[in-house]
């Protein structure tokens, strides 16, 4: 699809909307690791990546999958697991000497209180400094999955609905309402994590 003589054809990874490389270039640039935020419908992922020359290198990561062995039986597309997500991500970045970041969302739109925020808000929480506003950031009450738990409570009256609603959960036997106590058990155990004896950190 040539458009003239001086027309540069972009990088394969911009033709497919995968990669922003004026924006991925100025995060380089500010010399800090990335944390690298991608959510999907079903899962979130967490990295902590250092440019290299020779290519980006993962220090640390986490993913939602990994949730399930940790006391959130959940799933990985709501907020609470993105948050979670994160404060994994987080903790074993801070175990191999990684104590600040920035943030690096790909071709992602700012939307305040995204899951991305969210995945922030719980990396910070574990103790890696990474600029931000803090306006962006989900209420704790989201993060807990509180709006998930009202709604289910407001739907029981209907049972009908409630099923359709959340069919997901009661199938696995989970109870929508029960969610924001599954998330802070979810939190503490992952909390524990940070408390085990530290590796030998970078300088």
């Amino acid at each position: 699809m040539v458009r003239g003589p001086t027309y540069s054809m972009p990088h394969r990874r911009r033709r497919e909307r995968r990669t922003d490389y004026e924006k991925r270039s100025a995060l380089v640039i500010s010399g800090l690791p990335r944390m690298v935020v991608r959510a999907s419908s079903k899962h979130t992922s967490v990295q902590f990546v250092e440019a290299k020359p020779q290519g980006d290198q993962v220090h640390a990561a986490a993913k939602s999958t990994e949730l399930g062995e940790l006391a959130w039986k959940y799933g990985g597309g709501n907020l609470p697991a993105a948050y979670l997500t994160g404060m994994l991500a987080g903790l074993r970045a801070i175990k191999k000497g990684l104590h600040k970041a920035i943030l690096d969302i790909g071709l992602r739109r700012v939307s305040k209180g995204a899951r991305v925020f969210s995945a922030l808000k719980g990396a910070v929480d574990a103790g890696v400094e990474i600029p931000h506003d803090k306006e962006v950031l989900p209420s704790d009450a989201r993060v807990k999955g509180e709006h998930i738990a009202s709604y289910a409570k407001k739907l029981s009256t209907d049972p009908e609905r409630y099923r359709a609603q959340f069919s997901g959960y009661l199938s696995r036997r989970l109870k929508p309402e029960d969610l924001p106590s599954v998330f802070e058990k979810a939190k503490e155990r992952i909390a524990s994590l940070g408390k085990e004896p530290q590796k030998e950190t970078r300088k």
